[in-house]
This record gives structure tokens, sequence and C-alpha cells, in this order.
């Protein structure tokens, strides 16, 4: 079902809010690390093996367009967190990317059974406009808490903004709680930002 507040778009309006980087795939690593007890890191090979997680989930916007039936595929984010043994006074997930651009989400939502790492976009791999070679997933936040090449997972104790946060976005981002902005509704800030919104979906 369609969340409140959103409509269908055919088309993928692709944003960069710090510039398309680089990628060099040989020496790319996702990191899982911060206040866990077993920090590690991955080869997107490796990513590649562990991508057994697949399903059809909408893709939400936090400007309100979203894409019907996207299919993902990924590394179920949950297991990476298992793995990692976040410490008992964890709270927080932050997505820190090669661009420098970084979102938090709550570590509940980041332990979601459908959370995934994705590289895989109907049945391809990522696109470089679309994150390649990685991005968090969770289809019941926003996009752009689905960060784009990504390197790092890294828990934390407390919260802290991220790169859009710093602008009075949410916290969490829940679509369906129509969770736009820090204690505020999107129509009375829609003026404001028009013109300089540049979210990271």
């Amino acid at each position: 079902m369609l969340p409140k507040g959103q409509f269908y778009s055919r088309n993928w309006i692709l944003y960069s809010a710090l510039g398309q980087p680089e990628v060099d795939i040989k020496s790319y690593r996702l990191r899982i690390s911060g206040n866990v007890e077993n920090s590690f890191s991955l080869t997107y090979e490796q990513l590649k093996e562990k991508a057994t997680v697949e399903y059809t989930s909408d893709f939400h916007c936090v400007t309100k367009w979203s894409i019907k039936d996207v299919r993902w595929k990924g590394v179920s984010l949950r297991a990476l967190l298992e793995e990692a043994r976040p410490k008992g006074d964890s709270e927080w997930v932050v997505f820190l990317c090669l661009d420098g651009y970084s979102a938090p989400v709550p570590l509940e939502d980041a332990l979601d059974e459908r959370a995934i790492i994705a590289i895989e976009m109907n049945e391809k791999p990522l696109r470089p406009e679309q994150g390649f070679p990685a991005r968090p997933f969770i289809p019941h936040l926003y996009g752009w808490k689905s960060a784009k090449w990504v390197t790092e997972v890294h828990v934390i104790r407390s919260y802290i903004d991220g790169y859009w946060e710093r602008y009075g976005y949410h916290e969490r981002g829940n679509v369906y709680l129509e969770e736009r902005f820090k204690g505020q509704e999107w129509r009375k800030v829609k003026k404001s930002v028009a013109g300089t919104l540049k979210a990271q979906d």
C-alpha cells in the first residue's frame, strides 16, 4: 500500500548531495565497526557471496515520489550486525559513505529482518549513480537513509546527526509515520527548502 503523502513515479530522480565519487572496486571494503565486540570488513566479492536476501519492495523518497515494485538483492544487515556483536549500550547505526555522506538509523531498524546492504536492483548490479557497489535499504524508511556508496556500518551508543539531519530532517525517517522533518510537518517547511532540497535517494 502506498504510504500517505506519496505518489508513484515512473522514473527515478537521481540525487547526489556531495557529488558522485569514483569507486575502485579492487580496494573497496565494507567495514562493520564502532561500539561492537568484533569489527570486520568485507570485499565486494565477499558481499556478493553473502547476498542471499531477495524481495520486492517500493522505494520512497522524502520528496514524496515512490518507485513501485523494485526488486532488491543484498546481504542481511541483521546478520552482519550479529556477527559484529553490538555492545549492550548501542542504540544507533550510522552509514558512512565514500563521498563523505552519512545517515543514522536506530539499531532496531537496522536489525529489521528486511534491512539489507543492497548490491543489486532489478536483477542487475547497482549502477554507479544508484550507489554502486552497495547501499543500505530498509523498506519502511525514506530513501535518504539508503545511503549510496556505503563503506561503513558504524554502531554508536547515542544519536548523532547525519548529512541531512543537520538540516532538520527527521532522526528516524519512518515512511508510514511521515517522519520527514524533526518536529515539523512537511507543509510548514516545504517552501523554505524548495530549490535546495537534494535528498540522498
